[in-house]
């Protein structure tokens, strides 16, 4: 009878931790964040994604991809979409599209308690939009979850794209480098060079005929000769 009950005890251990193995392979699911991840352009990011519970995954394949991505209409065999993957406890660089090479990775110190977030750095506004992280092998349930990343335009960048493309032209009474109803300095410069040379020159017109008739005048008095005193008593 002892060994009866030594032998049920053992049993119901053993198929006791087999359900619960089995359940706890069952409750295996990837979980994601529940409202989107927001970044500023240029910023680094990280997309957070993890096995519940705890579970080691560096033996497992790991894949970033973008769902919504559509095919490029110039390259029909083109069907890559990966973002980042992890295979054979390495990086599949050739798998990557070329705008995510050497911006993103795995936190793979994390790998061992199922943590497969993805950090993208240097973000931009082409980087926005739905990100799906899957782990193909994952014994259980959920093998798959979405992040969804929100990229904002910096502050500066805008602030300077809205100053080159909007030039108000400047109001009558706005204070400009010319002021409204004003000539040029040039030109009065240039008018009042012109008012100098003519008053010059009628300064020397007048001058030379003044000179003229004073000359004119000595002349005509050296020609006329006074008439005798005897002359004029006669007369």
């Amino acid at each position: 009878m002892v060994h009866f009950g030594v032998f049920v005890l053992g049993f119901s251990l053993a198929l006791w931790s087999f359900t619960a193995a089995h359940a706890e392979d069952k409750g295996r699911r990837l979980i994601g964040p529940g409202q989107p991840i927001e970044a500023s352009e240029g910023d680094d990011v990280i997309l957070p994604c993890s096995v519940s519970p705890d579970y080691n995954v560096e033996a497992l394949t790991v894949e970033w991809s973008l769902p919504d991505l559509k095919p490029d209409p110039s390259d029909r065999l083109s069907r890559v979409d990966y973002v980042f993957v992890y295979r054979k406890r390495r990086e599949e660089v050739d798998m990557k599209l070329r705008a995510f090479v050497g911006r993103t990775e795995l936190f793979e110190d994390e790998l061992k308690v199922g943590n497969i977030s993805l950090k993208i750095s240097n973000v931009t506004l082409a980087d926005a939009g739905k990100y799906r992280c899957f782990i193909p092998k994952l014994e259980g349930g959920v093998k798959e979850a979405v992040v969804r990343l929100v990229v904002e335009p910096r502050a500066n960048s805008t602030l300077t794209t809205e100053t080159q493309t909007y030039s108000p032209t400047p109001e009558p009474n706005r204070e400009t480098g010319v002021e409204v109803g004003r000539p040029p300095l040039r030109t009065l410069v240039v008018c009042g060079c012109i008012a100098l040379v003519v008053v010059v020159a009628g300064f020397g017109v007048a001058y030379f005929l003044l000179k003229r008739c004073v000359r004119e005048k000595k002349t005509l008095h050296h020609l006329i000769k006074p008439i005798p005193a005897s002359l004029l008593n006669v007369i």
